[in-house]
């Protein structure tokens, strides 16, 4: 009987090591989160998100999506008490390509310091982090730099185009937007997911190539980085300029395809799996 007893508390204590303890994950973004389960959206070129990916290595972990097209820092700041946020274990914050291309203000880090509110991306953080430390004070909190991205076409509405953050709008890049980010994550010891700098995911790789009509011939010819950006497009009159088969990282210049996907979850099951 005394031999039995050790044995059944080093089988429980094996057990309580190997099953790790259920984790809610509130994953806050833009149309890249929003966009995880939803392939319809678009048109089958992705088959689930980097939420999925993640839980597919990480079972332990159940989501919550809080996926937001076309918001940003402050669109989510200024609607934080109605979004309905839970307490949970695990928040991830992905927002920033929506606040470069708005011309979001980036601010200062004294925004957040002093909690100057929304009209700048470190005063939305604030508000951002604040709300989450209030609803688990214990939690993990995430946050995850902006993708580089190149020519952004939207799928259902090929009249929409923005250009890629090789160039500045209105001065400001992208990369500002994503040391912005970090500069929080460092100050208040957040995890950070550096997308924008350690994912491998660029203006170069996002998609194989833009498909435009040669401006010589008027004939279609598939053009690579940097060489489609001086092409021009006319959505009025052109094809989609992103086939199928000219998916890479992104399907269409912006958000990532399934590959791009498994990319960003992969770097958050390496912080995750720590937990």
């Amino acid at each position: 009987m005394k031999k039995i007893i050790p044995l059944l508390l080093v089988l429980l204590a094996f057990s309580s090591f190997t099953d790790p303890k259920e984790l809610n994950w509130t994953a806050i973004g833009d149309s890249i989160t929003f966009l995880n389960g939803r392939p319809e959206v678009t048109k089958g070129r992705i088959s689930i998100g980097y939420m999925d990916d993640v839980v597919a290595q990480l079972p332990y972990i159940h989501y919550v999506n809080q996926g937001h097209p076309g918001w940003t820092a402050k669109s989510i700041a200024d609607n934080i008490e109605n979004l309905g946020l839970q307490k949970a274990d695990i928040y991830s914050v992905f927002l920033g390509t929506n606040d470069w291309w708005t011309s979001l203000p980036i601010g200062t880090f004294s925004d957040y310091q002093n909690n100057t509110g929304n009209r700048t991306v470190y005063g939305s953080y604030r508000t951002i982090i604040n709300k989450l430390r209030s609803l688990n004070s214990d939690a993990v909190i995430i946050l995850m730099t902006p993708l580089q991205r190149t020519d952004y076409v939207d799928l259902n509405n090929p009249s929409v185009f923005f250009p890629g953050d090789y160039a500045a709008k209105n001065g400001v890049y992208l990369s500002q937007y994503a040391d912005a980010i970090k500069i929080i994550a460092k100050a208040e010891h957040l995890k950070l997911c550096d997308l924008y700098y350690k994912s491998g995911i660029t203006a170069k790789n996002a998609v194989h190539f833009r498909r435009l009509r040669d401006p010589q011939t008027g004939q279609y010819k598939n053009y690579t980085y940097p060489e489609y950006t001086k092409i021009p497009y006319h959505p009025a009159t052109d094809d989609y300029p992103y086939p199928v088969d000219a998916m890479y990282m992104t399907f269409d210049g912006l958000h990532p395809s399934d590959k791009g996907h498994m990319i960003i979850a992969n770097m958050l099951v390496k912080i995750m799996k720590k937990l």
